[in-house]
């Protein structure tokens, strides 16, 4: 009995707290020393606040429904891309001193037509099951490549023969325990060389309703690459893909950058009617993250690095971003 009295108790206590918090606006779950009854009050604050904006934003639509074409635009929400710190090497499309660096560049021979892509897709020795798995998922993905395994041959000794067999990129996936960790790629014959961080690894099967892709060669999309670094490596990336897809495949390889982070994804879209689109991923999943980007071709000792990622000076701030 003293429990079910002790138990009633603390419940009409804390019920008459969250009155008391609907009526002065402010929290008071830091004043209940008991940790369960304090957890308690937590949640029912939470869920008070989320009925509260809920009924606000019904109210606003609303109103903008009443209104109609007079309704007021709606707020652009504060996140942290939005507020990003101004970064002074942001590019627009139709610069002039982009558009005469684009002619000149490492990537100028792939934009022009001049040369085609043809992919070499390795990893470092003694590569695990996961390694190998992704491997065979990018040489699926990227038309034009071809999967080799390393056995034991120095990267160095590996471009020159590349560059001989007219490779135009390498791909080289490193792994950490067993998981890849880290993706290399070096833009033959002339560099650049760009290392990645690689997390987030997920095959094609392991994607809920999954799909096998097929030969067609897909379309390439890049989203948010808008500094002179961003651009750069986008143009890295489209330099591994043929510029003429096969839209009867309807297959799209995206690299969307979000705070700097670059995810990979693979799918295919159908058209269901004139406003709805159907999609199915393939696989491969994973997310980069840009570390190095070096002049030339792979050299650890005495390669001159363009950019490198440094966490004392570079993230002081949550809102800084360099792609």
């Amino acid at each position: 009995m003293m429990a079910k009295k002790m138990k009633g108790s603390s419940s009409s206590s804390s019920s008459a707290s969250v009155e008391m918090l609907k009526k002065e606006g402010s929290s008071r779950a830091s004043m209940i020393k008991n940790k369960i009854l304090r957890q308690a009050m937590y949640r029912r604050e939470k869920l008070i606040k989320l009925k509260e904006k809920r009924e606000k934003r019904k109210k606003l639509a609303k109103e903008r429904e009443q209104l109609g074409e007079n309704a007021p635009p709606k707020p652009i929400p504060k996140t942290l891309e939005s507020t990003r710190e101004p970064e002074e090497t942001t590019v627009l499309a139709d610069d002039p001193e982009i558009l005469q660096d684009e002619k000149t560049d490492e990537f100028s021979g792939y934009f022009d037509r001049k040369t085609s892509p043809k992919i070499l897709i390795t990893s470092f020795t003694r590569a695990h099951l996961r390694s190998n798995l992704l491997m065979r998922e990018l040489a699926d993905c990227i038309p034009n490549s071809d999967m080799k395994w390393r056995r034991g041959s120095e990267i160095k000794s590996i471009i020159p023969e590349a560059i001989e067999r007219d490779y135009t990129d390498i791909i080289i996936i490193e792994e950490n325990r067993k998981i890849p960790s880290g993706l290399w790629l070096i833009h033959l014959p002339e560099g650049p060389t760009a290392y990645f961080k690689l997390t987030n690894y997920k095959r094609g099967r392991e994607i809920k309703g999954h799909g096998t892709p097929t030969s067609h060669y897909p379309e390439v999309i890049l989203n948010r690459f808008s500094t002179k670094l961003g651009h750069t490596i986008g143009r890295m990336f489209a330099s591994l893909f043929p510029q003429d897809p096969n839209f009867k495949g309807r297959r799209a390889v995206t690299f969307h950058n979000q705070r700097d982070f670059i995810f990979f994804r693979h799918h295919r879209y159908i058209f269901r009617d004139s406003l709805r689109v159907g999609l199915q991923e393939l696989g491969p999943r994973f997310t980069l993250k840009l570390r190095t980007l070096q002049k030339g071709t792979f050299d650890t000792k005495f390669g001159q690095y363009m950019w490198m990622h440094n966490r004392k000076k570079m993230d002081t701030s949550r809102r800084r971003f360099h792609l």
